[in-house]
This record gives C-alpha cells, sequence and structure tokens, in this order.
C-alpha cells in the first residue's frame, strides 16, 4: 500500500495491471491520432506513471505499439471463437453479434488495431498481418468442418482469399459505422452476414 497526497491509502498496481494499464491509454490515444503523433511521455502522463517505467515496461514506442495491436487482436479472437459443432450459419450471428459488442464498447483499441497497418514500421505492421492472418485461420478452420460449406470449399482455391477479402470489408463497414453510420447494429450485423454467406455461395 502507499498513500497519495491526501493522506488516503490505496493498492499499488501489480505489473500485470500496471502494464493492462498502459496499453489501455495506448489504445486510447493510437485510435485518435496518427502513429507519429502519439509520444511516449503522453501515456506516460495519462497514467501518473514516469517516463522510465513506462520503458521499463516496453522498450521503445514500436514495442508498444506492438503491444497494443497484440491486446486487441487477442481480445477479438476470444470473442469471435468458433463452436465446435455448431454449423456456420449458426454461429454467424451471433460470432458477429459478439464482434459488434466488441467494436462499439473498444472502439479506440479497434481503431488502434486497424490503424497499424497505416503504420511506417514494418515490425509494427508483421504484428498486424500475424493477428489478421490468425483471425482469418479461425474462420477457415470453422468452414473447414462445417457439413454445409467444408466440402465444397476444399475443392475452391479462391476461398482463402475470399475469407480474407470479407475481413476487409468487415472492418471497413465498422470504422464506417463507428464514425456515426445511421445504421444499427442488427442492420451491420445482417449486412457482414450477407456478404460473408455471398462470397461462401457454391
Amino acid at each position: 500500500m502507499a498513500v497519495n497526497q491526501g493522506g488516503r491509502a490505496h493498492r499499488r498496481l501489480s505489473t500485470e495491471e500496471r502494464r493492462e494499464q498502459l496499453l489501455a491509454v495506448g489504445a486510447r490515444l493510437f485510435s485518435e491520432s496518427p502513429y507519429d503523433d502519439v509520444w511516449i511521455e503522453q501515456v506516460a502522463e495519462i497514467a501518473g506513471v514516469s517516463r522510465g517505467l513506462l520503458y521499463h515496461y516496453f522498450p521503445a514506442k514500436r514495442d508498444f505499439f506492438a503491444a497494443v495491436v497484440e491486446r486487441e487482436s487477442e481480445r477479438m479472437l476470444r470473442m469471435t471463437a468458433a463452436v465446435p459443432g455448431v454449423p456456420v450459419r449458426e454461429q454467424l450471428t451471433a460470432g458477429l453479434d459478439a464482434y459488434l459488442e466488441y467494436v462499439e464498447a473498444h472502439a479506440h483499441g479497434y481503431r488502434a488495431f486497424h490503424r497499424a497497418d497505416a503504420a511506417g514500421d514494418q515490425a509494427v505492421r508483421r504484428v498486424y498481418q500475424r493477428a489478421l492472418a490468425a483471425q482469418e485461420r479461425q474462420i477457415l478452420a470453422a468452414l473447414a468442418v462445417d457439413p454445409e460449406f467444408g466440402p465444397a470449399l476444399e475443392a475452391r482455391p479462391d476461398t482463402r482469399l475470399a475469407v480474407r477479402g470479407w475481413l476487409a470489408f468487415t472492418t471497413a463497414v465498422c470504422l464506417e459505422w463507428l464514425r456515426g453510420s445511421e445504421l444499427g447494429r442488427d442492420q451491420v450485423r445482417d449486412l457482414c452476414a450477407r456478404a460473408l454467406l455471398g462470397v461462401l455461395a457454391r
């Protein structure tokens, strides 16, 4: 425990809690501004820590941004994980509902995640590309064991490209939705669902 200037005790954050706090601040700042416009000093000031402590957790700015991107990727993968044995068509609505709930609840982090592809640093872009590849594999794995889609898709060389294109489409729709689209969440969900079923049509 430590005592603040007002004389009240407060609990020191654990290493993991402090790291999560810094990443949450980073997600907000990187979602609001381009990579080059975010300064480590800003993050430290908002989090109420010294710049030296922040560098203790993340040796360089690109390491910090890469960690923000990885954090957001892991969240999305957990929220949209496939349910074994349940047909893809049945999971699509529920999966998109969970995804859009995440997008709304973590808008800053979602924008920060997708800003990574525009970052000039190649190391950061590689983290982003790995994250997208993980999403792609998750969808393809669910499709492969689905009785409706699996057999037909195995013979189609364009399946992977179609899923990749759908991910790009869904991202573009969600980013536009966050800017203040007139569409409600259900309408966005149905739009994205129709798009995936369309590209997978036999």
